[in-house]
């Protein structure tokens, strides 16, 4: 098969989908390789490192568009990709419909395939395509929260972990799944006292179990309009599969916070799972609600594409080449599961409700 792997266009995004090694081992099964120009750069990766496993590459989109076959990219089309999409495309990226109407009826319209792969679910509800990234998420939601508690940031100048003689800092993390549960060890390590309100026992055991200075909590309302108030940053990471992220902070409870105080919605993506949350790029990362500082930033684990690629390339390898094998894909449960759109319908449960 012909598998085209373009630029990737979102707003400073430097991620490719897949690294020289990894095409190098789908030429070598007999597959057509096929890179836009200048791919790989700001993950690190140079034309040339591609061509020499035998890539080929095209000087443009429009080129690497009609060459390819299945499209293999990291986020979502955009406006510069979406005219080159065709109905016989079979599209394999981050799709995150759930959040993006206008998208959905552009995807529709061309009639393609379209496999999204934080919907690609095993039969015990993991999904392995979702989970490298919301690992890389989760820590730079803490990094980031960090230095939006610095003064010139316009932080109220508080040191997350503390020090003898000063208090601790306090992060509310809501869900303890692969983004959460990241964060809230990354943030107990950091030395602060850590809040984590999850539904499931066995993940508040998990985090129970990452030391004394985290606490586990049921998300009752009134637990957690106290545990917010007096947070210094907040990271939400609530997700459920395929459809738009639940609010679970409110514009009122968010207004209970200090002045200074941060929150990083992780989950924005998904549309976010603060009322107060709204799309941000890595270009304008921030804006302030309620006196607190805001970090919505829609391709997070962008900002460090080296990382990045390398992740999400060791997950979604194996995938690829169930694609690129031929027809027999279907029969994948899988990767069934991961299918948005296809033949100008809603195909994924979660979707089939929206409004378009």
């Amino acid at each position: 098969m012909r598998i085209g792997v373009p630029r990737e266009t979102k707003t400073l995004e430097g991620r490719v989908a897949l690294v020289p090694a990894a095409a190098g081992d789908l030429v070598k099964h007999g597959h057509e390789l096929w890179l836009e120009k200048d791919a790989g750069v700001k993950s690190g990766f140079g034309d040339d490192d591609y061509v020499a496993v035998g890539v080929n590459i095209a000087p443009d989109a429009a080129a690497l568009y009609e060459k390819g076959e299945l499209i293999v990219k990291v986020k979502e089309p955009i406006a510069g990709d979406l005219p080159h999409l065709r109905k016989d495309h079979l599209l394999f990226c981050y799709l995150h419909l759930a959040a993006e109407p206008t998208l959905t009826k552009q995807l529709l319209g061309i009639g393609l395939t379209g496999i999204a792969f934080e919907t690609v679910e095993l039969p015990n509800g993991d999904l392995p395509l979702l989970a490298p990234m919301s690992v890389i998420a989760g820590k730079i939601g803490v990094q980031v929260g960090i230095h939006l508690l610095h003064q010139p940031m316009g932080g109220k100048g508080k040191l997350l972990g503390g020090l003898p003689s000063t208090e601790r800092g306090k992060v509310v993390v809501f869900g303890a799944g692969r983004a959460g549960g990241t964060a809230a060890g990354l943030a107990a390590a950091a030395g602060a006292n850590v809040t984590v309100f999850e539904m499931r026992q066995d993940r508040m055991d998990e985090m129970m179990r990452l030391g004394n200075n985290v606490t586990a909590l049921y998300p009752y309302h009134d637990v957690v309009a106290r545990e917010v108030a007096s947070a210094d940053l907040v990271l939400g990471a609530v997700l459920v599969t395929g459809a738009r992220a639940p609010h679970v902070l409110t514009r009122e409870m968010l207004q209970g916070m200090e002045d200074g105080s941060a929150v990083v919605d992780i989950a924005i993506d998904q549309g976010g799972c603060f009322e107060t949350s709204r799309p941000t790029t890595w270009k304008e990362p921030t804006y302030v609600e309620e006196g607190v500082t805001h970090f919505c930033v829609t391709n997070m684990p962008g900002a460090v594409p080296q990382t990045s690629s390398q992740a999400i390339c060791a997950a979604i390898l194996p995938w690829v080449s169930k694609l690129a094998s031929g027809g027999d894909w279907r029969d994948s449960q899988a990767l069934a599961r991961g299918i948005n759109v296809e033949g100008g319908k809603l195909v994924h449960p979660a979707l089939k409700g929206m409004a378009l």
